[in-house]
């Protein structure tokens, strides 16, 4: 649940109101507030409090309270809007029963951020920390533990949330954007491709694919729709020009696009024929989506025909398939397929 914006204002001018050391008096007014936040830290459905366990907490605050005026405020608070109820089941006592969000769907929101490869470790932390503002604290011991149950390889770019920023900047205002592109080299530096000169693109779309965030946009130079990792991309500018582009991007699919790109290397489109397993359905279905069309070769046997880009991530894919899978149409991209492995054999020979 969250607080209504004029929490924090409502505290802030009590405060204001006390100047000297807090009187009695003055700590009444906060009395309420001081509820809200131990009904929120401290209560869930499994972790309940009891009239006397508030009279204590509210003590901390240094606060007197008497039961009657507790349930009064307990009514109160209910009025305005949180869900406290009350359970006879021992421990009997009061709870905050409702949250924005479940347990099961913050343990899911922290494993995707765990799991990211384009959001660094040191971020990683600071967004589990808050969601883990979110639960009790009790339910938060459960999402810290969940922090530490893999140790995935994480991107070494801290500007990539900038650049999210900058880039959906862009778009909303329908500019270009001018920028440095990076590669990686040998002794794990950044180092600008291009000898430094500016990449200049008008972005159209933000894809997250292959564990890596990438900006879609047209290279009006080139003519052509092009991709870029956004941890790569450093010095972002917005430009006054206006984005090019339009027609390319009127009936763009991102999903198709995304579908069709292997590890999003770029290369020619075509329309490619494969002959696959029955065994490899899964796989199919995991790379190009349920709506593949399928068609029965034999009883072991069906093709499907679908339209991919093909690159070198392309004919890796279907090495790492083995004998389950061949190309069979169209014959160009067949024997070009021939000729990798060929040259990848000679390495071994």
């Amino acid at each position: 649940m969250h607080l209504p914006e004029d929490y924090s204002t409502m505290e802030a001018e009590i405060k204001a109101e006390r100047g000297a050391p807090m009187a009695k008096s003055s700590n009444q007014k906060l009395k309420v507030l001081h509820l809200v936040r131990i009904f929120l830290e401290k209560t869930d459905e499994e972790h309940r409090i009891s009239i006397k366990e508030l009279i204590d907490g509210l003590a901390r605050y240094g606060i007197a309270a008497e039961r009657k005026s507790l349930y009064d405020d307990i009514e109160a608070l209910k009025l305005w809007g949180m869900d406290i109820l009350y359970s006879k089941e021992k421990p009997a006592g009061f709870y905050l029963d409702r949250w924005d969000f479940e347990m099961p769907e913050l343990k899911l929101l922290v494993d995707a951020v765990q799991s990211s490869k384009f959001i660094t470790e040191k971020k990683s932390f600071q967004l589990i920390k808050k969601l883990e503002s979110l639960a009790s604290n009790h339910e938060a011991k459960q999402l810290q533990r969940q922090v530490y149950v893999t140790n995935r390889i994480k991107t070494m770019n801290e500007s990539i949330y900038y650049n999210v920023d900058k880039i959906h900047e862009a778009i909303s205002a329908n500019v270009q954007i001018k920028y440095q592109y990076f590669e990686w080299t040998v002794d794990k530096q950044m180092r600008a491709r291009k000898n430094g000169e500016p990449y200049i693109i008008s972005p159209w779309a933000l894809t997250w694919d292959d564990e890596n965030y990438y900006m879609i946009g047209f290279d009006e130079d080139a003519e052509l729709v092009k991709h870029y990792r956004v941890d790569k991309m450093q010095k972002i500018q917005l430009l006054e020009a206006e984005r090019a582009g339009k027609e390319a991007f009127e009936d763009f699919d991102v999903a198709r696009f995304a579908k069709r790109t292997f590890g999003m290397f770029g290369g020619q489109i075509r329309q490619v024929t494969l002959e696959c397993d029955n065994g490899l359905v899964g796989t199919i279905l995991d790379r190009f989506g349920s709506d593949v069309i399928l068609q029965k070769v034999d009883s072991g046997h069906f093709r499907i025909s679908q339209e991919v880009t093909v690159s070198g991530q392309f004919y890796g894919w279907l090495v790492g398939l083995g004998s389950g899978i061949k190309i069979i149409d169209p014959d160009d991209i067949a024997e070009e397929f021939q000729q990798r492995l060929a040259e990848i054999m000679k390495g071994y020979r």
